[in-house]
């Protein structure tokens, strides 16, 4: 079969996808510029904001916090208005679905000016977010002079750019290009991959030429040891990772909620800032997206009691920044809560006398799991975990893990922090609904006649409720057939028959039905087949009894919910 230059696979997609990449390693590096350059301003130090702060008394961090926020706000609530007046987002995802042309320039610039007030300062972020975003808007501005000559699509070029965005903060190739395919196009289609494969792979390969060689969180030296007492656990770090995810999930949008209420963006994410930084006067660990701390916790600085403590600042503090509206990601922070959660776990398990050979591979195995239960994209999470840490034993514990966290969020039926990958499972559940619910859920009450009742009264009948069909039983209620109005009409005009004249003498005894065991995908192709709006539904192919009636809109309606 021959493949046209317009498909989504071609040799030039794959060869921009490379471009494409370097393009997008190099918006993330000039952002990560930025941000040190900022925080060397505020705090005299471009260490990580965990250290730098420390130069400052610690009276000074809630106003330094909240007036990185205040500043925030003030970008964010231009970039809102702006958006407001062009009734478009500025998500990039919008563009890669095809709901937007191009990643909007001035909008993406000024959130992503509030997202480096907020970081900068110290807010419970995320780093990969505004990041991910300047890399798409890159793609979309070389989109806008390749695409035509090259007869590629706005949309793929993106999604190229915002892979590598991803790739350059984590230095995971495939994890990062399978993110976005989950995240944006539900993994619908598996040949959209492999240009944010390239693209992701020519990012990372750009950072280490560039001196990142080094994986994000080495733990080559860890092995996890696979005996009854390590699954059990890796089995409970799942569960818990994804107890977690849930309330990290119901903590940030009750912060939404709450927040709202708040209509000036400057004063709500200054307020947003102010409290995280009285919660960093307990701990300056909880500033920033957490990337250092959870290098020391994979490292095993931090006894039981201060992970508890700790976990439960940054989750308070997550859900503030975010839930203020502060721009930026979750991953980070996901991550660090992960490696908390597993750590937490090992911990508690050891204390129980169950033998834990080493807790810092569950905290791994964590990271990976409440990153799942957060974004419910558990495959991601997964390969994640194996790019950041360069460790192959990782691989059947963290899958189990990632599927439990994921499993347990989906069950309790919190939506993901990305809507476009709520929207993908709920038109996932509406599909298989579609495909395993019956006919007798959407059965309803249909008028009937007897074979003396008069034409006359089939008229009458059809008038009252506008139907072309009047369905025919007998007294046990078998379904004998429909008579048409178009034909009853004809023949009475002709004066073939009378208004007095019986109607099983213009009677169809072959008139299509659907029976109410059958799917509706079944009854849906039923339909297709003919022009009819209404089918009689009979309770199955022996007896024949009628039972009422089923509309093609009722099933066109349900179509609606995954078309």
């Amino acid at each position: 079969m021959s493949i046209s230059g317009r498909h989504i696979l071609n040799w030039t997609s794959i060869l921009v996808a490379i471009p494409i990449g370097m393009l997008g390693a190099m918006a993330t590096l000039l952002f990560r510029a930025l941000i040190e350059i900022l925080t060397r301003l505020i705090f005299g130090s471009g260490d990580d904001i965990t250290h730098a702060v420390l130069s400052r008394p610690w009276y000074s961090w809630p106003l330094i916090v909240g007036a990185g926020g205040l500043a925030a706000g003030f970008f964010l609530r231009y970039a809102t208005r702006l958006e407001q007046q062009q009734t478009a987002r500025t998500d990039y995802l919008e563009v890669i679905n095809a709901r937007l042309d191009a990643v909007p320039t001035r909008t993406s610039l000024f959130r992503a000016l509030s997202s480096l007030f907020s970081v900068s300062s110290g807010a419970s972020l995320g780093k990969e977010g505004p990041m991910v975003q300047l890399a798409a808007l890159a793609g979309s501005l070389a989109a806008r002079v390749i695409q035509r000559p090259l007869k590629l699509k706005n949309s793929d070029v993106v999604a190229m750019a915002a892979a590598a965005g991803l790739a350059s903060v984590y230095h995971a190739p495939l994890a990062s290009a399978i993110f976005v395919a989950e995240i944006a196009f539900g993994i619908s289609a598996l040949q959209r991959l492999i240009p944010l494969v390239v693209s992701a792979g020519a990012a990372v390969l750009t950072m280490w030429m560039l001196g990142y060689t080094s994986a994000l969180y080495p733990l080559s030296a860890v092995h996890f040891d696979i005996s009854f007492s390590s699954m059990l656990l890796t089995v409970v770090v799942g569960l818990v990772s994804g107890l977690a995810g849930w309330v990290i999930i119901r903590l940030i949008a009750s912060s939404k909620r709450r927040f709202a209420t708040i209509t000036s963006l400057p004063l709500r994410l200054g307020l947003g800032g102010l409290a995280v930084g009285v919660l960093a006067i307990g701990s300056t660990d909880i500033l920033g997206n957490g990337y250092e701390v959870i290098v020391r916790i994979m490292s095993g600085d931090f006894v039981l009691k201060t992970l508890l403590v700790l976990f439960g600042l940054k989750l308070v503090a997550t859900a503030l920044s975010v839930g203020s509206g502060a721009v930026g990601g979750m991953f980070t922070p996901s991550l660090m809560l992960g490696a908390m959660t597993g750590g937490i776990v090992a911990l508690f398990a050891n204390l129980a006398g169950m033998p834990v050979n080493n807790s810092l591979v569950f905290a791994a195995i964590g990271m990976g799991a409440v990153l799942a239960a957060v974004s419910q994209a558990p495959l991601m999470a997964m390969l994640m975990v194996l790019e950041m840490t360069f460790n192959s034993s990782l691989l059947f514990p963290t899958m189990i893990a990632c599927c439990l966290a994921s499993m347990t969020v989906y069950r309790l039926q919190s939506a993901s922090t990305y809507p476009l990958v709520t929207e993908h499972l709920n038109r996932a559940d509406a599909w298989f609904d579609f495909d395993n619910s019956i006919i007798a859920q959407y059965i309803v009450a249909g008028a009937a006649l007897h074979p003396q009742d008069s034409v006359g009264k089939a008229l009458a009948v059809s008038s009252i409720k506008r139907e072309r069909f009047v369905y025919i039983i007998d007294e046990q209620g078998t379904f004998l057939g429909a008579v048409s109005i178009h034909d009853i009409s004809h023949q009475v005009l002709d004066k073939a028959i009378t208004l007095d004249s019986p109607v099983n003498c213009v009677m169809d005894s072959d008139f299509p039905v659907v029976f109410e065991y059958q799917t509706v995908r079944q009854g849906w192709d039923i339909f297709s087949g003919i022009s009819l709006e209404r089918l009689p539904v009979l309770n199955n192919s022996e007896e024949r009894k009628y039972l009422g009636a089923i509309s093609k809109t009722s099933l066109i309606q349900k179509t609606k919910t995954f078309i």
